[in-house]
């Protein structure tokens, strides 16, 4: 893939209000040639970050398949769904923050390596359980790709001095929102030539090339220093990992070395604890099981009060409370996430059982997704905005999801397609403009983590489309269930088109304030 390396001013960024420009990079200015992303780092850092999506949405077409294999009824392989899910959301933070702490390259290694793992145990499980394991394995090892990628980003950001690499952001959105949305057909695929056991075994050689190009080509870091010569090269010495000239040995400048951390593991403890109660009453929501928001409460009170003392803390809650925008571009991508997972894994249900359609004609049936998802990153790929995106978007996925109250088990398969284009849209217009928002937004300490708890409100949102998705098909995936789900989903698509608007009318009346005074 071929990056683009147009130079985004200062100017650009600012004109829209959601961003916080980040503070300008110190050092000396970079002269022309190094005003440039070193595209040897692409292929890793594309590769890597898709494997997150490709395994959210690649199990959808194969759920049933394994279901008959097992002789389980959908209660329990949808907890193949929910296992990554949950590994995940309570990853991806955790990750984020290593990254931060001990850098991009170890821990892309680390991960690629889980998912390799992962898939070989898949694709030899005996029962479910088994199958289970793989699938929370696997999901903790995608959460490193995703960190990592925006850690480099950040990093040659600051040493090339373009402030936002759009077209690198634009290629990394585009290379997950299209995996996201053709992991159905390519899931079906796989299921049709090789049985459910290969969108396991997929992930092997996916594995293998991350490990691949990760080790030729991500920078080392420098050894943190430690005891009194602390930080300390002899006069004439070429620091560890580095050439005489000081680059690493790919040809890439040295990142800045990397202190040695006090682990907050209380802090992570309680954070994971919250998460999880919390995420297991969305799996099964009722009464009976409201004491697990209990539980989620009180870890997350104690979370907060941890964080606020501790001296390193594991999330900075000071800061992230302060930075509102930031909030509010999590709060929209997981809005993002309740509708694109109700489609991606609902919509299928009710296709093979509902229409009878076998795995390969229902991922053909979701690939109008990727047509359009493609052609709306294209076109808009080197735009900074991200209100004008989240407009457009917001308002086509409420359009498509009214459209599906009109859905029925003869509605024409051209009509299905037609609406499936219309989804693909908001993916490719939502998912950038949260990702620039995101960029725009978090600081260069904290990019992995702040990335990290990115993805795990993508999460949220999945996991509460996904207990919505079981919900709505409670005794069976027909049109009556489908249309429920529409509903939900239809509510969710208003909701952030209306966090929009609202922006949109308060940045109206403070131009309005300006020119009054």
């Amino acid at each position: 893939m071929t990056t683009n390396h147009t130079v985004t001013t200062n100017h650009t960024m600012t004109t829209d209000h959601t961003a916080t420009t980040p503070a300008p990079a110190p050092g000396p200015v970079p002269g022309p040639a190094d005003a440039r992303f070193p595209r040897r780092l692409v292929a890793p850092m594309v590769l890597g970050s898709v494997l997150n999506p490709l395994n959210t949405s690649l199990l959808s077409v194969a759920l049933i398949p394994i279901g008959v294999a097992f002789g389980a009824p959908p209660s329990q392989t949808a907890w193949l769904v929910s296992a990554l899910y949950l590994a995940c959301a309570v990853g991806q933070p955790v990750t984020g923050r290593l990254v931060d702490a001990y850098g991009p390259r170890r821990l892309y290694l680390i991960g690629a390596a889980m998912v390799g793992v992962g898939g070989l145990l898949g694709a030899f499980a005996p029962h479910l359980g088994v199958l289970v394991a793989a699938r929370v394995l696997i999901g903790l090892g995608t959460c490193a790709g995703y960190p990592a990628s925006m850690s480099l980003i950040k990093r040659e950001s600051a040493r090339t001095g373009l402030s936002s690499p759009a077209s690198l952001l634009a290629a990394l959105s585009f290379a997950n929102q299209v995996i996201a949305v053709i992991g159905p057909s390519l899931g079906g695929l796989l299921v049709d030539l090789g049985g459910w056991r290969a969108v396991f075994t997929v992930n092997v050689p996916f594995a293998a090339a991350c490990l691949a190009l990760g080790a030729l080509y991500l920078p080392r870091e420098p050894r943190a220093a430690s005891g009194p010569a602390a930080g300390h090269t002899p006069t004439g010495a070429t620091p560890p990992g580095l050439t005489p000239s000081g680059l690493t040995p790919s040809g890439l400048p040295a990142p800045a070395a990397t202190p040695r951390r006090h682990w907050d593991l209380a802090g992570i403890g309680l954070f994971s604890a919250a998460l999880v109660a919390l995420m297991l009453f969305l799996m099964a929501p009722s009464v009976a099981r409201a004491w697990l928001l209990v539980v989620a409460a009180a870890a997350g009170a104690g979370f907060a009060l941890r964080e606020l003392r501790a001296p390193d803390p594991f999330l900075d809650v000071r800061v992230l409370g302060q930075n509102r925008p930031l909030l509010i571009t999590y709060a929209r991508q997981l809005l993002t996430g309740v509708v694109m997972y109700s489609v991606i894994y609902g919509l299928p249900q009710w296709l093979e059982h509902g229409r009878g359609l076998t795995p390969s004609q229902t991922g053909l049936i979701l690939l109008p997704m990727f047509a359009t998802a493609m052609v709306g990153t294209a076109v808009t790929r080197k735009q900074r905005g991200v209100l004008g995106r989240l407009l457009v978007g917001s308002a086509l996925q409420l359009i498509a999801c009214v459209a599906l109250l009109a859905v029925h088990g003869s509605t024409p398969v051209v009509v299905l397609c037609v609406i499936m284009a219309v989804f693909g849209l908001p993916q490719a217009l939502n998912g950038l403009a949260n990702q620039n928002a995101l960029y725009d937004q978090a600081t260069p300490a904290q990019i992995g983590a702040a990335s990290g708890l990115f993805r795990t409100f993508m999460y949220l949102g999945a996991l509460t489309s996904s207990a919505a998705t079981a919900s709505a098909y409670r005794d069976a995936a027909d049109t009556a269930g489908l249309h429920t789900l529409a509903v939900f989903a239809a509510v969710c698509a208003a909701l952030l088109l209306a966090t929009v608007v609202t922006e949109l009318a308060l940045r109206r009346r403070r131009v309005a304030s300006r020119d009054q005074a």
